[in-house]
């Protein structure tokens, strides 16, 4: 059994995720506002991964996916975006994109197709 739990994000989790994400140098604009979309991953009460969505009609951009040092090479994150994208298929979400300069294999090996970012819908 995984020492962690995937859970709803909480308001009052906002500062453990803010620094999840700026110690990966992900950006925090737009995250807060969008915090009701958010899993976040705790081992023993601790915050150690997060992701989010944002939603722009039938699409969804993923985003702020992370997972603290130490955590990593365990399968949280695959396991954060899989919450994620059910979660979507459940309110029938027609496409997910992601923004990535630095995670483009990760992706790519869970079944994300690379496009530029010319044929993402204008919303994102």
């Amino acid at each position: 059994m995984s020492p962690w739990t995937i859970e709803p994000a909480r308001a009052e989790d906002w500062p453990d995720i803010a620094a999840l994400l700026q110690s990966h140098g992900l950006p925090l604009a737009g995250a807060r506002e969008h915090l009701a979309t958010f899993v976040v991953a705790r081992d023993d009460g601790r915050i150690v991964g997060c992701a989010g969505v944002e939603p722009h009609g039938s699409a969804i951009l993923l985003r702020s996916v992370a997972v603290a040092e130490g955590h990593r090479g365990q399968g949280l994150g695959h396991r954060m975006v899989q919450i994620i994208l059910e979660q979507a298929r459940l309110r029938h979400i027609e496409s997910v994109y992601l923004l990535t300069t630095t995670a483009a294999d990760y992706f790519r090996a869970r079944g994300f197709i690379a496009l530029p970012r010319t044929q993402a819908p204008q919303a994102l």
